[in-house]
């Protein structure tokens, strides 16, 4: 299984899924022109991870902004990640002045049967 490392652009975020680490990570800005389309594969690299899941997996969500289509795609993530089996944390970073985004990721928590974590920082 092929580790996913995309380099971020100013529509689409950063990610490193690092399949022997057990860590995800999607940081930037989240506005693709086709959100399915980018989170598809991540979608499905989640699936394969599920097979062989580390004891721990850590997933840092470090988005500055996210438009609607993509806010469907990473609930479909954090679905997904429900099926991998191992204890899974969300660490969900907000800047300190980011109400909206605080708020993004507490609505994430009450949908999503994972432990979430709110980390306040100064910048992403």
């Amino acid at each position: 299984m092929e580790d996913i490392t995309i380099s971020g652009t100013p529509k689409t975020p950063t990610v490193e899924f690092l399949q022997e680490e057990g860590t995800l990570l999607i940081k930037g800005r989240s506005i693709p022109e086709n959100s399915i389309e980018f989170y598809k594969p991540l979608i499905d690299w989640i699936g394969a991870y599920a097979q062989s899941p580390k004891e721990n997996t850590e997933v840092s969500i470090k988005l500055e902004y996210f438009n609607t289509s993509s806010s469907k795609c990473i609930l479909d993530v954090f679905k997904k990640l429900e099926s991998v089996g191992s204890s899974v944390l969300i660490k969900w970073y907000y800047e300190e002045d980011d109400e909206d985004m605080l708020e993004a990721g507490e609505d994430y928590d009450a949908i999503i049967n994972l432990p979430f974590k709110m980390i306040e920082v100064d910048e992403i």
